[in-house]
């Protein structure tokens, strides 16, 4: 499979701040997950808003995936994060001593989201699985 975009399960909260922190003129963004997971290649990040919403909302330019030491991730990327506070950090690790920060810029908001309906069309899933999934340049082109 020809992996030039991932998808990202993102909740609405964190959506919400993505979309603020990008509004506010902050050009690189981190994207937080427990454990070592991720895409370790891609051209483009597509954000999949689960509840309520089930529909990608924005797309985004892969910069790096970064997977390592927890702590020593945050003392370096936390402030690009979406994390307020070093407090929330640990609290949303559960703790987990192993993390992946997903490196990104250009953060576009789409003027039309894409419904989950019309995604499971294009990639042939039946439902989005929870740690993101790859998708070829044609269905990025499809979806967006």
């Amino acid at each position: 499979l020809e992996r030039y975009a991932f998808i990202l399960l993102n909740i609405e909260k964190f959506w919400n701040r993505l979309c603020d922190r990008n509004r506010a003129g902050k050009t690189v963004h981190t994207f937080v997950r427990r454990g070592l997971v991720g895409p370790k290649n891609a051209e483009l990040l597509l954000f999949y808003v689960t509840h309520p919403y089930k529909e990608i909302r924005g797309v985004g330019e892969f910069i790096e995936r970064i997977a390592g030491d927890a702590e020593d991730l945050w003392k370096t990327y936390g402030h690009e994060s979406l994390l307020r506070s070093y407090e929330e950090y640990v609290d949303f690790m559960q703790g987990r001593r192993k993390a992946t920060f997903i490196r990104f810029k250009n953060l576009r908001e789409l003027p039309a989201p894409i419904p989950a309906n019309v995604i499971f069309q294009v990639t042939g899933i039946g439902r989005m699985p929870r740690m993101g999934k790859y998708v070829t340049k044609e269905m990025v082109h499809q979806l967006i």
